[in-house]
């Protein structure tokens, strides 16, 4: 079996933690931050159990970037 390392983050939405993995397009979510986590990498499980060879992008040094957006 093999070790992959992912980046992941977890944020507070509502009354809910949400946790998603920066490498793949997998989220969770779970009442508490360890549950969030728990949850997403039981999601990872199942995302990494049928791919033969994953398409995993290499996150490096991520940084929260805040954009203000205008809109009609």
């Amino acid at each position: 079996m093999r070790k992959i390392a992912l980046k992941n983050i977890v944020w507070k939405e509502g009354k809910h933690y949400v946790s998603q993995c920066l490498n793949v397009e997998v989220s969770s979510f779970g009442k508490t931050k360890k549950e969030a986590l728990k949850n997403l990498d039981e999601a990872l499980g199942l995302y990494f159990e049928d791919i033969k060879v994953p398409q995993i992008t290499k996150i490096e040094r991520p940084e929260i970037v805040s954009l203000n957006l205008r809109h009609a």
